[in-house]
């Protein structure tokens, strides 16, 4: 995700750009490439303007933050307002904190709603939990048709229930066909030369940082 205005490339087309000193949506300097003043970095400027800009993604991000400050009281309050603002993220997030109690008082309405909310958002990982949230109170029908949306969506964890309670019997071999070749689907959707260049960047980036703190 880019600092400076909060969009999101993927590392495949990061790659294939090759190395930029300019964000390819709104120009703005990368930080990191140009010499910064002043006491505040390049990506502190940065971040200050979008949160004046009441940029969700932005408050978000400074909610998780302050929950690695371990202040969660902190951390919730922004993503209330990240998830007011729509932000499917901030309201998985919400979920969490409400299913343990950490900086909200814990609540199970709640924690559901945030899920419902952030799963209808096309949040994969709420959905999932979602699932497992149905099945703890007994919707163990509900709870499979969440998971299998989510697996549909490419979520593994998810591809692994349906797949669990397909060998047990308990999912008809149609609807795990079906559940299949849309998690498939999903994931190749995912795929390019692009990103698998990428991947195979990173992987000689991180056996290079290895080795040397070996030696």
């Amino acid at each position: 995700m880019m600092p400076c205005c909060s969009k999101t490339i993927c590392n495949g087309c990061y790659f294939a750009m090759g190395y930029h000193t300019q964000c390819p949506y709104c120009r703005l300097p990368v930080p990191g490439t140009v010499a910064e003043t002043g006491g505040e970095t390049l990506i502190q400027q940065y971040r200050k303007k979008r949160l004046e800009a009441n940029d969700d993604i932005a408050i978000r991000q400074l909610g998780t933050q302050l929950l690695g400050k371990g202040d969660y009281i902190g951390a919730c309050e922004q993503w209330k307002k990240a998830a007011e603002m729509g932000n499917s993220r901030a309201h998985y997030e919400l979920a969490v904190m409400y299913g343990r109690g950490r900086g909200v008082e814990e609540d199970s309405e709640k924690e559901k709603y945030h899920l419902e909310e952030a799963a209808i958002g096309g949040n994969p990982k709420a959905r999932h939990y979602l699932g497992h949230y149905e099945y703890s109170h007994g919707n163990r029908d509900r709870a499979m048709e969440h998971w299998i949306i989510a697996a549909k969506q490419g979520y593994d964890e998810s591809m692994k229930t349906v797949n669990e309670y397909f060998s047990r019997g308990v999912v008809p071999l149609g609807i795990y066909m079906n559940t299949f070749r849309g998690y498939e689907a999903a994931i190749n959707a995912t795929k390019s030369p692009q990103r698998e260049k990428a991947e195979a960047a990173k992987e000689q980036r991180e056996k290079a940082e290895a080795a040397k703190e070996q030696s």
